[in-house]
């Protein structure tokens, strides 16, 4: 029996060991490097393909095809995508070759983080201040 001539074309599973050049990106390149970045991601887990489907509006199918690398997101999925994980944007940008763009991002989210731990610890600072010296409500010594 002989397969239909329109049925769909499985794109072979490539282990992607080097960094990319983004001249020689092929579709198969394209798929395993977005499905590489959804696993890191969301992990291997059903939910996170019901996740990514919440999140993107595609069909489950067409997300499951994107965690195997059968196929890639285009257009409208792939910008969701991009907007709601950190991976992907990152993988979209070294595909892209703007690796400078990657080492921005990171920098901006350090600062984010440093700033949100020096907050945190001028409360907890503060609080323990509060403990240490209650004030005027003291036991009189």
């Amino acid at each position: 029996m002989s397969l239909p001539k329109k049925d769909r074309k499985i794109q072979p599973v490539r282990q992607i060991v080097e960094p990319l050049n983004p001249s020689e990106l092929g579709s198969a390149d394209f798929a395993q490097t977005i499905a590489d970045a959804l696993h890191k991601e969301f992990g291997d887990t059903h939910a996170a393909i019901k996740t990514v489907v919440a999140r993107t509006k595609a069909n489950e199918r067409a997300v499951k095809n994107w965690f195997s690398a059968k196929n890639g997101p285009t257009g409208r999925h792939l910008v969701d995508l991009v907007r709601t994980s950190d991976e992907v944007l990152e993988a979209v940008l070294r595909m892209s070759g703007r690796n400078d763009l990657i080492l921005a991002k990171k920098l901006g989210d350090s600062k984010r983080t440093l700033l949100k731990m020096l907050t945190l610890i001028s409360e907890l600072q503060n609080q323990e201040e509060g403990w240490i010296n209650p004030g005027p409500k003291g036991d009189g010594r």
